[in-house]
């Protein structure tokens, strides 16, 4: 209700000023707002992570003493049992290794080899020897010797090393810091020097027997622990800069040195177990290895014991890294580790103190008694193994003295000085500040986890993140970008363009002030790309916009309204090479650039709008960055864009150019965009993160939601929904997306510069093959050059984008029709590559490889298996023979065949219209045949049985996996009955028509459709049929001057006609033509004095940026004016009020100016109702009368400042009051990049002009390819069909796989089910590729979610400024320049 008030109240403003207040309020435009239920979700994830994490690391800790104190030689347990729980202590320290082995040569067999540098191996081997030496004596020699509370305790002395390094580095951010390491020092030596003196109490007082023996192993724990320490040694190292080129080139082949290291490592812990146990203690009886199965017990509680540890271990290790990228650094990772240990001892006495009852037959007097007495319960079986040798192992404390027990507070004592010590040590993880998201590599020094001391392993493992010098890159540090949302435009209709605009200004109003920081470190430059969007005049000849022009015009200034509730600001028309720029600054800020193409001057289409983008943005634009000289300087700067406190700042394009100079091509993003794609902010950063995290990462691409209405769009959106849940989560997971579409994806600059990729991206086709791969599916063309050069696309299911799709069957046939194609060539292209592309990208390995070769299969495959199918369906409901079946099913396909080669394509899309509502009913009477047939075999463990219910629990469970996209699962009906017509029909059609290459959807441009179709038949009167072709003849009716004059009369009919060249004038007109020409453009020219004169006869004075703006200029295009009018529409009366009240509301924002912007918005409100009381509300004032209106409302504004005691502010309040009136600019190119067109231009972009001899032979390379794939494609299939037949025809007692009949309840019975050899395979080997691609869809969920919460903790909150200061206002941004008025 609040809403609907508020709306009310803005719209009754606007009517006080104009007759029609009344706008459009496109879906998206309010302001964003936190999702306060995903604030819950991320406390929540938070939690049970911490939880998790502090649960593995208790359990994991735990299970790795109980298994120390059970094979401990003071254990009660037999020789046998110590012998193979100490087997399985060996098994726990392994099993990361082994782990970590895997990993490495998975990823230096399939990913990336690089050869190492054999100095560096050899150091980083002896560094992982001496610390799997320290590991191994310290848990598989010294740890069974000790109690179980001092093995607890001594594994906090493992931080040693650490804490030295930061001593001698002096690792802090503040000086006073180094207190923490040398705490950390002070404790930890303190610790070991209380162990030594509690032992010596133990001695001395005859604890449990010990003797003099245990100092050795007190000094050997103490140095194990020292070697341990060094595992860490690189944290401290690469945070201080030191060794760089090392760690640098370690980088580089650490896989490698992870499978030597992990080999070298099970060595040496194998090596420690039997130098020891075989040579030296001489207690290892090979024979005892074999438990009988009265000893089952012992094998059970050993491989127990053993399972937790190393799944804990392995757990709490993902789990923390799972909590760092949540950005949940002190509540779900630092706590619950430092907490572990403190924990178990919690645990352990909780338990000790509970359970003790169950030691049935133990003294319950004092504690010596009580442990006296549990050596009687050593033979007896009514007690746990694991409580009663962890009590024993109690008893071996001081606590169990006769004469001393206090010694035990030095024990106490030991392990409070060993937590405090690696708590100070590991203090910067508390304080750690990480990016929304970021790699392992980047939150941790190693792979490897110490299993034995889990927490402290990934403590101290933990990257100390320190500030680098200046002249260093810090890749732990957000780096800045720069953003191009370039999106293209074809025939777009109203409603589409205001959702591409809609999205801009969102990101727009995300960003803010282009001045200031972002907490994402981006900055943003808007595109878009009309292409045809000029038409000739038929009464003038002038060359004017066309309509859709128009409407994008007016989808702006709506927008603006929207957004700002007044007209654009700074608006600029600019004349091009190509044809025209309109260029705005957006409310906050930033740019928009509209660049109108005349497709006489440059090649159209959406592939050439890309190279055009490209080579400016990326080409141009990083030519002029890399030589600042070439920058334009303050000769284009514009009065409007004086910021608020009184300084000229360049204009936001050129300011971005600056910027850029500090941002490498790697940084240069380009987000590809279609002209009706609608998107938030939230998807465009999460794409970025993507970039960011991994740099070989080359393209990365969003869930795309096709919109519409209609059965058509129902059968997309599943399709759409099934293939990003299962096939692109499998191709992310497994290897690398193969299509980022072209609709919503963003590029790295470096990737798309790199060799190879642009440069063979503005090939012209002219093989019939290149016209398919090329031309049909661009946005495809282009990832598989950029997969052959080595780099990654990935997919972020979080970036949600939406874009419309074909609601009609003929549309919805033409486009698969391009992309099908397109797909399968492309495909093709990169496994006939894949050999090299396997050398090339470390993302696509030779199982993914096969994996490709499999699917390519499937679908050339999925003509014969709809047919078998059908045959299947009707085989049951018609009680005919398997062989008469498969015939029948194959008559509707080859009648089909023949249709599409014999008729147009208009009769063939009629046709298979009819024959896809035909199979939708074949296909639910297959539907209910398999039903039926589980009914009659009286098991529903039938092969297409178990297939139908698995696929189905499979899409669901998938489904409930994306609760936002759950309701897609009730369009799987219509998506399963609309199969026959997806895989059957719809590939007949795109094979049969490989020939046609035109576009098919939006071919008409709906301002000249008409007037062709009249065209046409004046060309020939005698044809009676309209030709759908736009190509035909037109360029020569527009330059045939006898047709003109033929034509002439229809002028009025008929609203315009293509040029095919605006430059070139047609050979020979009529005179009274040419004259009423040049009246209407010596009437512009009068018209453009009239209004622009006085105003930059008034600005020359002021600034050398007026050469670039003309002041009546006649060479202005014609299309020039009219364009101007529709802005200058600003200048009436309703709109100028509405804008100088928003404009003064923006400018004094701050909370302690309300009062004086109150004042003045009253005030000057007034000022302009006196002034322009006789000027009607929609009228356009002229230039002499805004002037004398400025005066009046700047000479009210100094005196309301004044009186209010707030000068201070007339420069800023002046500066309102001139963008409110100022008057759109026209502008020419700077000269270099007027240059850089017409060289791009003439290079790549000219438009194409074919001889009639090629477009024949292009013809008959596109028939013949056309053949051949389709006798390949039939071959095939029939080949399929063929044996499937036969072995019909043999029947099932001949060749058949027989499977075991079972009932519902799992009961055998003696009958036995027949299957097809080639049935079963081919419903297994499907199965299996929905499987896989269902385990990486369940894999991609999970770090989905990971990137969700983290960026949910850092988004952007939409709160208003409230700047109680006035300087807090200052430009902030470390890039811009600022020009002081002096320098003018």
């Amino acid at each position: 209700m609040e809403e609907l008030r508020y709306r009310g109240k803005k719209r009754e403003g606007r009517h006080r000023d104009t007759w029609d207040p009344f706008q459009l309020n496109p879906i998206g435009a309010e302001k964003e707002k936190k999702q306060h239920c995903l604030l819950v979700v991320q406390y929540l994830v938070a939690v049970i992570v911490g939880i998790a994490v502090l649960t593995s690391a208790v359990i994991s800790k735990g299970s790795l003493l109980v298994l120390s104190t059970l094979s401990s030689p003071h254990s009660m347990r037999n020789s046998k049992e110590k012998q193979f729980y100490m087997l399985m202590l060996v098994f726990c320290l392994v099993c990361p290794n082994f782990l970590v082995f895997l990993k490495s040569l998975w990823r230096c067999a399939f990913k990336s080899f690089v050869k190492p540098n054999m100095k560096t191996l050899s150091c980083i081997c002896f560094i992982e020897c001496l610390v799997s030496l320290g590991t191994s004596v310290l848990v598989l020699i010294v740890m069974p010797q000790f109690d179980v509370l001092t093995n607890l305790f001594i594994s906090g002395g493992v931080c040693i090393v650490s804490a030295i390094l930061q001593i001698i580095y002096r690792l802090q951010r503040e000086t006073w810091r180094i207190v923490f390491p040398i705490c950390s020092l002070v404790l930890t030596v303190a610790g070991y020097c209380l162990l030594g003196i509690d032992f010596y109490a133990r001695v001395s007082s005859y604890v449990e027997r010990q003797n003099a023996d245990c100092f050795v192993y007190v000094g050997i724990g103490i140095f194990s622990s020292l070697l341990i320490s060094i595992c860490w040694w690189e944290n401290p190292l690469q945070a201080t800069n030191r060794m760089q080129d090392t760690l640098t080139e370690l980088d580089g082949f650490r896989d490698f040195v992870f499978v030597i290291t992990s080999i070298l490592r099970i060595l040496v812990i194998g090596a420690v177990y039997l130098i020891y146990y075989v040579l030296i203690d001489k207690s290892i009886v090979w024979n005892d290895f074999n438990l009988s199965k009265d000893e089952s017990d012992i094998l059970q509680t050993g491989l127990v014991l053993f399972f937790l540890q190393a799944f804990c271990s392995a757990a709490c290790h993902w789990f923390g890294v799972v909590a760092c990228k949540i950005h949940a650094v002190r509540m779900s990772f630092a706590l619950p580790l430092c907490s572990t240990g403190p924990t178990v001892l919690l645990l352990g006495l909780v338990l000790f103190i509970t359970q003790a009852q169950q030691l049935n037959g133990a003294k319950q007097g004092s504690i010596t008694e009580f442990c006296d007495s549990l050596v009687s319960l050593s033979h007896k079986n009514t007690t746990p193994v694991a409580l009663l040798e962890v009590t024993k192992s109690i008893c071996r404390t001081s606590l169990n003295s006769y004469y001393l027990q206090w010694p035990f507070l030095m024990l106490a004592l030991e392990g409070v000085c060993m937590w405090l010590g690696f708590v100070a040590c590991t203090y910067y993880v508390w304080k750690l500040k990480v990016q929304r998201i970021e790699r392992t590599s980047q939150l941790f020094v190693r792979r490897l986890y110490e299993s034995a001391f889990i927490d402290l392993s990934l403590m101290l493992n933990t990257k100390m993140k320190l500030p680098k010098a200046q002249n260093q890159d810090n890749q732990d540090e957000l780096q800045n970008c720069m953003i191009y949302l370039c999106a293209t435009m074809w025939h777009e209709t109203y409603d589409e363009m205001l959702k591409i605009l809609t999205s801009m200004f969102r990101l727009d109003r995300y960003r803010g002030d282009p001045k200031e920081e972002h907490k994402d470190c981006f900055d943003f430059e808007s595109h878009i790309f009309v292409d045809d969007a000029y038409m000739t005049e038929k009464e003038t000849g002038r060359r004017l916009v066309n309509s859709y022009v128009t409407d994008l015009i007016h989808v702006v200034i709506e927008v603006y309204r929207v957004f700002t509730n007044k007209e654009a600001d700074d608006v600029s028309i600019i004349e091009a090479p190509y044809g025209g720029r309109l260029m705005f600054v957006m409310p906050e800020g930033n740019m928009l650039y509209i660049h109108l193409k005349d497709k006489s001057l440059i090649r159209n289409k959406k592939r050439w709008s890309q190279i055009m983008y490209m080579y400016y943005l990326l080409g141009w634009k990083g030519y002029i960055v890399k030589n600042p000289q070439k920058i334009p300087r303050q000769n284009n700067t514009r009065e409007s864009l004086i910021s608020m406190d009184g300084e000229i700042f360049m204009m936001p394009q050129y300011d971005n150019d600056n910027k850029r100079k500090f941002i490498a091509d790697d940084n240069t993003y380009i987000l590809a965009l279609d002209g009706d794609t609608d998107f938030h902010p939230k998807a465009v950063i999460l794409l970025v993160d993507r970039l960011r995290m991994y740099d070989n990462v080359g393209a990365a691409c969003g869930r795309i939601h096709p919109t519409g209405m209609g059965p058509m769009v129902w059968y997309q959106k599943f399709e759409y929904a099934v293939g990003h849940w299962l096939q692109k989560t499998a191709e992310h997971v497994f290897g690398s997306v193969l299509c980022s579409p072209g609709c919503f994806s963003l590029f790295r600059g470096s990737a798309l510069m790199d060799d190879n990729i642009l440069k063979r991206y503005t090939t012209t086709s002219t093989r019939a093959s290149e016209y398919v791969q090329y031309d049909q599916g661009e946005d495809r063309w282009l990832c598989t050059l950029l997969l052959q050069q080595g780099w990654r696309v990935e997919y972020n299911a979080a970036s949600d984008a939406y874009t419309n799709s074909p609601e009609e069957f003929k549309e919805f046939y033409n486009q698969r029709r391009r992309w099908g194609p397109s797909t399968l060539a492309n495909t093709l292209d990169l496994l006939h590559s894949g050999a090299e592309t396997v050398k090339k990208n470390s993302s696509i390995s030779r199982i993914y490889i096969f994996y490709q070769m499999f699917t390519v299969g499937s679908s050339i495959l999925g003509p014969a298996s709809v047919t078998l199918m059908i045959a299947g369906a009707f085989q049951f409901i018609f009680k005919i023979a398997g062989t008469t079946s498969i015939l029948i099913a194959c008559v509707p396909p080859v009648f089909y065949i023949l249709i599409c080669f014999i008729t147009k394509a208009n009769t063939q899309i009629t046709i298979a219209a009819i024959m896809s509502v035909l199979y939708a009913f074949l296909m639910t009477a297959s539907f209910f045949s398999i039903i039926g047939d589980m009914v009659l075999q009286g098991t529903f463990l039938t092969p297409t049985g178990l297939f139908l219910i698995s696929m189905t629990i499979m899409y669901l469970v998938t489904a409930i996996l994306h609760p936002q996209e759950f309701g897609m699962i009730i369009y799987g009906l219509m998506y399963f009955i609309c199969i026959p017509s997806g895989y059957l029909l719809l590939t007949i059609y795109s094979l049969v028509n490989m020939n046609n290459v035109s576009w098919g959807t939006r071919e008409t441009n709906k301002s000249e459709g008409e007037e062709k179709k009249k065209q046409n038949l004046l060309c020939d009167r005698n044809c009676r049929l309209c030709c759908w072709d736009m190509k035909l003849q037109i360029t020569q009716e527009g330059e045939n001057p006898m047709l003109q004059q033929i034509t002439g009369q229809n002028a009025q009919k008929v609203q315009a006609l293509p040029a095919s060249d605006p430059e070139i004038p047609p050979q020979a007109t009529s005179k009274m033509e040419y004259q009423t020409k040049q009246d209407v453009t010596t009437y512009e020219d009068m018209e453009m004095k009239q209004l622009l004169s006085d105003k930059h006869d008034q600005r020359a004075s002021k600034s050398s940026d007026l050469a670039t703006t003309h002041r009546g200029d006649r060479r202005a295009s014609n299309w020039v004016m009219p364009v101007k009018e529709e802005f200058l529409k600003k200048l009436t009366y309703a709109n100028m009020k509405r804008n100088l009240q928003e404009q003064i509301r923006y400018t004094l924002r701050n909370k302690n100016q309300d009062d004086v912007c109150e004042d003045l918005v009253l005030m000057l409100t007034d000022t302009l109702n006196v002034e322009l009381s006789s000027v009607g509300p929609e009228d356009v004032l002229p230039q002499p009368r805004i002037e004398e209106l400025q005066y009046a409302l700047t000479k009210q504004a100094r005196q309301i400042l004044k009186s209010n005691r707030m000068t201070k502010l007339e420069k800023r309040v002046k500066r309102a009051i001139e963008k409110t009136l100022t008057a759109p600019q026209l502008q020419k190119l700077d000269e270099g990049e007027h240059d850089f067109w017409n060289k791009v231009i003439e290079r790549y972009l000219t438009p194409i002009v074919e001889t009639q001899q090629h477009k024949d032979m292009v013809i008959r390379e596109l028939k013949s390819l056309r053949n051949k794939a389709v006798f390949l494609y039939f071959i095939i299939n029939v080949l399929w069909v063929v044996a499937t037949f036969f072995l019909q025809a043999i029947g099932n007692d001949v060749i058949s796989i027989k499977i075991p009949k079972k009932t519902i309840g799992s009961n055998s019975t003696d009958e036995y089910l027949k299957v097809e050899p080639l049935s079963l395979m081919f419903l297994l080997s499907f199965f299996v590729l929905l499987l896989v691609q269902f385990l990486a869809m369940l894999y991609h969920r999970v770090y989905t979610l990971i990137h969700v919460v983290s960026y949910t903790s850092t988004e952007k909150d939409y709160k208003p400024k409230n700047n109680d200061d006035e300087e807090e206002l200052t430009v902030e941004n470390q890039y811009a320049i600022s020009i002081t008025s002096e320098d003018l």
